[in-house]
């Protein structure tokens, strides 16, 4: 009985994966490597810059830009998570993942993946306390209020990328070992699986309600108290800054929920799945590297601590 057991186990392990990558031509794999080379470093450097100028500037510490710090930290890291691994196997032509990288991967990719939606979900909630609440906002957005809400957001993403993972573990690989992706994505590995997944896709449903759609909903609901108190008092000055102060944090929300619909709420039209891979490079790799230059670009905050820095750099010298 043993022995069965052991065999049964040694044939339902298997010590690879074998990532079939971009639907791009062999002779094209130069240029798209230089190209998303460039993208990832912009998407390092970007966020590094954000973090750098909160952290020395005194004038953005504030709750929003504490959320902002933390969110561009994520963004680094799940960029990190897929990038640097389809980099390496588009420059060494190669295609093959270990089974504890894949598994490792998984983890990753949902744990930023879900901190980047409860971050954004408590800028909203900052955005919808500075405008709906001006007179409260010091007392609601305190510090240790501030720290609760990213613990939280941590703790939460912890728990849900863990669940995903563990159950992912248990499941049998017999048909093969090939995904039609880059990297190694949850729905491609249950699809691969030989075993019974319907409790995973029970609790890809349970949970990823909890992870994206409740906080897209506190999102809506936010900016919906938002705009309700906007034409309370329409004034052109007050639309303004409302725009200004919320504009940046849409444009992200937009992205990121918006690649999220296309690569989880559209169907595919093929079986190959090429849509789902370009709209996961999308989501991976081109939201992370936005971030910085909507907040940079739109922000009058952060172009004037760049300035600041930068003068002070310049005088120093």
């Amino acid at each position: 009985m043993t022995c069965i057991m052991r065999n049964t186990r040694n044939q339902s392990s298997i010590s690879e994966f074998i990532l079939l990558g971009l639907p791009i031509r062999p002779e094209d794999q130069g240029l798209y490597s230089a190209l998303f080379l460039v993208t990832y470093l912009t998407t390092v450097l970007g966020n590094l810059l954000i973090i750098l100028l909160i952290r020395l500037d005194s004038h953005l510490h504030t709750p929003m830009y504490f959320f902002l710090s933390h969110l561009a930290f994520t963004d680094i890291s799940f960029s990190s998570v897929t990038a640097p691994k389809m980099l390496m196997n588009m420059l060494t032509h190669t295609q093959s993942i270990s089974y504890a990288g894949c598994i490792s991967q998984v983890y990753f990719f949902l744990f930023f993946a879900d901190l980047d939606s409860f971050l954004l979900t408590s800028m909203a909630y900052d955005r919808y306390v500075a405008i709906c609440h001006p007179l409260h906002y010091t007392r609601i957005m305190s510090q240790s209020v501030c720290i609760l809400l990213v613990f939280a957001s941590w703790f939460l993403s912890f728990a849900g990328a863990l669940v995903h993972t563990v159950l992912l573990a248990r499941l049998s690989f017999f048909r093969g070992n090939t995904l039609h992706h880059f990297f190694c994505d949850l729905s491609a590995l249950i699809k691969l699986s030989s075993s019974d997944t319907s409790i995973n896709e029970l609790v890809i449903l349970i949970v990823g309600s909890l992870v994206i759609t409740v906080p897209f909903i506190c999102i809506l609901v936010s900016y919906g108290r938002i705009g309700a108190t906007i034409l309370r008092t329409p004034s052109i000055k007050g639309i303004c800054k409302a725009l200004s102060t919320c504009g940046s944090h849409l444009s992200v929300v937009s992205l990121y929920y918006g690649a999220i619909i296309g690569l989880y709420f559209v169907p595919s039209s093929n079986n190959t799945n090429d849509k789902d891979v370009i709209v996961a490079v999308l989501y991976t790799m081109v939201t992370p590297m936005l971030n910085p230059f909507i907040y940079s670009l739109r922000n009058r905050d952060m172009k004037g601590a760049l300035w600041n820095i930068l003068a002070k750099a310049t005088f120093s010298v």
